[in-house]
C-alpha cells in the first residue's frame, strides 16, 4: 500500500510539473540560451565579443529543434514583461504622440555590436514612459517585432522598445528629399552610408517628431527640451542627437538644404555643417557658447558638455582607465566616437576603462550579457 502511494504521489509530481512547464513555455518566459563552440547563442543570435551574429535561416522551428538536440542546453527565467506579447503596431501609431526616441541602421547589417545595444537599452531605461524606435534597413515585413525583439535578448523586455524596417523610398514620400533620392545612385557615392543616415534622420524627425540619437550615444538622464540642437565645439553644431517637434520649419530648411546644397564628396557636408548652415540661417546672430545654452527662438542650442564632453580628438579617453572617474553631472548623454574608433575598439569585461563604468550604469543588461560571453570565450 505504502509503495502504491509513493508511485501515485510521484506521478502527481510529474504532472505538477509538466503543467507549469507548459504553461510557461505558452507565455514565452522561458527564453532558450545554450552553448556551442564559438560562443552562446541567445534566441538564435551568437553572442561573440563584438556583438550578436544572427544564424542564417533561423526561426522558431529552428530554435525548437536546436534546443531539443543540445544536451547542453541551460534555461534561465526571463524577467516578469516579456509574458505579455504586444501586438503589432504601426510606426505612425507608436510614435503618434511625437516623443520618440529614434535610432537608425542604414547598413544592412543585422548584428549589433555592444555599443549599439548599449545606446538603445540606456534610452529605454532613461525615457520609460516613451516610445524607442530602431529603424533597421536589414529587417523587412517579414521579421516581425516579436521574432526580432527575440533576436536581441538584452533589449526583449523592454516594452517601449520597437523595432521597424527601414524603408529609404517609402520615408522619403513627401518630403523635400523625394525627388533626391530617385535620381541618386548609391553605388557611385562615397560616403552613402552616412549620408543616407543623415538624410533618414531629419525625414523621421520632420514627420513624427521626437528625438534623435546615433547609435553611440549613451543616455544618462532625460534631455528637458523638445526642440534643441547640440553644439559640438564653439563653431559647429552636430547632427548626432537632436529634437524636434512634428513639421517643424527647421527640420523643413534642412531638407530644403540637403537638396539644393548636395555635395556627397564632403563628408560631414549633409550632416553637422548641413545643420551649421541652417541654424544661421535662423539665428545669423547665435554664438555657440562651451559654457553656456543658448536660444535661437524657440530652438534650445545645447552647450558641447552635455552630449561632448570629451571632443572627438580625445575620443580614447572613454577606453582609458581613469584615477577618478568623472561625474558628468552637466551631461544628459555622451557621444563615444565610433566614427573615430571605426568599430576597431571595443570594452573588455574587467578591464576598467570610463566605457566598462558607463555600461554597468546605464545598460547593465547589455554589460550582464559580454560578462557571459566574455567567460564562454575563456
Amino acid at each position: 500500500m505504502l509503495k502504491s502511494l509513493k508511485i501515485v504521489a510521484f506521478l502527481l509530481l510529474v504532472i505538477t510539473l509538466g503543467f507549469f512547464y507548459g504553461f510557461a513555455c505558452r507565455q514565452n518566459i522561458i527564453p532558450y540560451i545554450f552553448y556551442i563552440s564559438e560562443g552562446k547563442l541567445f534566441n538564435g543570435f551568437i553572442l561573440m565579443n563584438k556583438g550578436f551574429y544572427p544564424i542564417q535561416g533561423w526561426s522558431n522551428s529552428t530554435e525548437a529543434s536546436s534546443v531539443k538536440d543540445n544536451p547542453l542546453l541551460e534555461t534561465t527565467i526571463a524577467p516578469p514583461s516579456t509574458t505579455v506579447t504586444p501586438a503589432i503596431r504601426s510606426v505612425s501609431e507608436v510614435l503618434k504622440q511625437g516623443n520618440g526616441i529614434i535610432f537608425l541602421e542604414t547598413s544592412d547589417r543585422l548584428q549589433l555590436p555592444p555599443l549599439v545595444l548599449c545606446a538603445v537599452e540606456s534610452a529605454a531605461r532613461v525615457y520609460k514612459d516613451r516610445p524607442v524606435a530602431f529603424f533597421m534597413k536589414g529587417l523587412n515585413d517579414t521579421n516581425t517585432e516579436e521574432l526580432v525583439k527575440r533576436h536581441f535578448p538584452t533589449l526583449s523586455f523592454f516594452r517601449n522598445v520597437y523595432f521597424f524596417p527601414l524603408k529609404l523610398k517609402e520615408l522619403f514620400i513627401g518630403t523635400p528629399l523625394h525627388s533626391w533620392y530617385k535620381k541618386i545612385n548609391p553605388e557611385v557615392e562615397k560616403y552613402w552610408v552616412h549620408v543616407s543616415a543623415d538624410g533618414c534622420r531629419i525625414a523621421l524627425i520632420w514627420k513624427y517628431g521626437g528625438l534623435y540619437m546615433d547609435t553611440d550615444i549613451i543616455s544618462m538622464r532625460t534631455i528637458p527640451k523638445q526642440n534643441f540642437i547640440a553644439a559640438q565645439s564653439s563653431q559647429y553644431s552636430s547632427n548626432g542627437v537632436f529634437g524636434f517637434s512634428p513639421h517643424h520649419d527647421f527640420t523643413q530648411e534642412c531638407m530644403e538644404d540637403f537638396v539644393q546644397n548636395y555635395n556627397s564628396g564632403i563628408w560631414g557636408h549633409q550632416g553637422p555643417y548641413l545643420f551649421t548652415r541652417v541654424l544661421k540661417k535662423f539665428c545669423s546672430e547665435t554664438k555657440y557658447n562651451d559654457t553656456e545654452d543658448a536660444m535661437c527662438g524657440n530652438i534650445t542650442i545645447f552647450k558641447p558638455e552635455r552630449f561632448y564632453p570629451i571632443s572627438y580628438p580625445s575620443w580614447r579617453r572613454y577606453y582609458q582607465v581613469w584615477d577618478i572617474l568623472p561625474t558628468f553631472h552637466n551631461s544628459f548623454a555622451l557621444h563615444l566616437w565610433n566614427y573615430m574608433s571605426r568599430g576597431n575598439v571595443t570594452v573588455v569585461p574587467g578591464s576598467n576603462v570610463l566605457a566598462e563604468h558607463l555600461y554597468k550604469d546605464y545598460c547593465p543588461s547589455t554589460y550582464k550579457a559580454m560578462l557571459i560571453s566574455t567567460k564562454s570565450h575563456h
